[in-house]
């Protein structure tokens, strides 16, 4: 077991702050005051756009979770309980999953503590990283493998059980590419090679990339998305611009879905808008699939169901669309009611995406 002057520093200030929001909870007792955990209303209709940093951020409402219901004692309960087993966890150096913790509650000796849902104890570790300003990934709490990677000319260090190893994300890596780990800020870039970086939405897209090349012909770090990405996934994304200066492009299927996909790497999401600074790279650009494809390529394509229809509508009215780019593209896939996968430019040969479709549309947006 480590001692407390063990844990690296970032670690040991999460414990700390864990300690303190639990002291917090006994001050109130101790004072006479109903015990009271006070944070953000965290509903979409209290989500900002905040226009000077390009990013969604929590508004001014807040609601208490107090001891003066049955839930909302329990609520404080079970936070009671997850701090002191979080803070266990951190000050003996282990981890543990989302997942696992929904189940470790059931082993807890109050009923009361345990939790219904493994969404009951994910919302309670986000409770967490909002009244204590630190993230789970500080708590040691990971979710499921995302299995999203990373290919490109970038040398990094990073810690592993055996200690520190140095990787080559194009030389020391097979054709499955580097796996992004839980907590990118563990990572140290190196060196690079590199001259952009291309997000990609799906794992179809990412391997016809790296099986043409294109990441070595065009020095680019390929970022595989797999769908919406996971909170690493968009960390490093946003490191790799911030540190390194290097142009991120989001590269998706052509569907409102996936215009969300492009907004959370650039904006942050409604889910994670207290981590939006950290996770959000604003100067992010959309190289396509766009609706004006569909048209100039006569992509093969799907029709737009209602769901579609209400999603392409409701960001007409999205902060993080109104521009007259997104204008234009949203109400041309309206007018044809069609959508497209990335892989309909194979239509036109396997090789078509990486010798015309990408390098004409980044030497357009001046990436390349």
């Amino acid at each position: 077991m480590s001692t407390e002057s063990d844990i690296p520093q970032n670690e040991e200030e999460a414990r700390e702050k864990l300690i303190d929001l639990a002291a917090e909870f006994y001050d109130q007792f101790a004072e006479g005051d109903v015990p009271r955990m006070t944070l953000p209303t965290r509903t979409k209709s209290n989500i900002e756009y905040d226009e000077d940093k390009d990013v969604w951020v929590y508004g001014d409402r807040t609601s208490t979770r107090s001891a003066k219901s049955v839930s909302g004692a329990e609520k404080l309960l079970k936070a009671t309980y997850t701090i002191d087993f979080l803070a266990q966890q951190l000050e003996e150096d282990r981890s543990s999953t989302l997942r696992e913790l929904y189940y470790l509650s059931e082993s807890w000796d109050l009923e009361e503590a345990q939790f219904n849902s493994q969404d009951e104890s994910n919302d309670l570790v986000e409770d967490l990283e909002i009244v204590s300003e630190v993230t789970r990934e500080d708590f040691h709490m990971r979710p499921e493998e995302s299995g999203a990677t990373l290919m490109g000319p970038l040398q990094i260090r990073e810690q592993t059980r055996r200690g520190e190893r140095e990787i080559h994300c194009q030389e020391d890596v097979g054709e499955g590419g580097y796996q992004i780990p839980n907590n990118p800020d563990t990572i140290e870039f190196l060196d690079h090679d590199a001259d952009f970086v291309l997000c990609v939405e799906t794992g179809g897209m990412r391997d016809r990339l790296v099986e043409n090349g294109f990441d070595e012909e065009y020095n680019v770090i390929v970022v595989h998305l797999k769908g919406q990405p996971a909170r690493a996934t968009r960390r490093i994304t946003k490191r790799l611009h911030d540190e390194l200066d290097l142009p991120v492009v989001v590269f998706t299927d052509g569907d409102p879905w996936s215009y969300r996909i492009y907004g959370s790497v650039a904006y942050g999401s409604i889910k994670s808008a207290h981590l939006s600074e950290y996770l959000a790279t604003p100067e992010a650009e959309f190289v396509g699939i766009r609706p004006a494809d569909i048209v100039e390529y006569d992509l093969p394509t799907d029709p737009l169901g209602d769901s579609d229809i209400n999603a392409l509508e409701s960001e007409l009215e999205d902060p993080r669309f109104q521009t007259e780019f997104w204008r234009e593209q949203i109400e041309l896939q309206l007018d044809i009611g069609k959508k497209a996968e990335q892989q309909a430019l194979a239509s036109r040969g396997l090789d078509f995406v990486t010798d015309t479709y990408l390098p004409e549309r980044l030497t357009e947006m001046g990436v390349i």
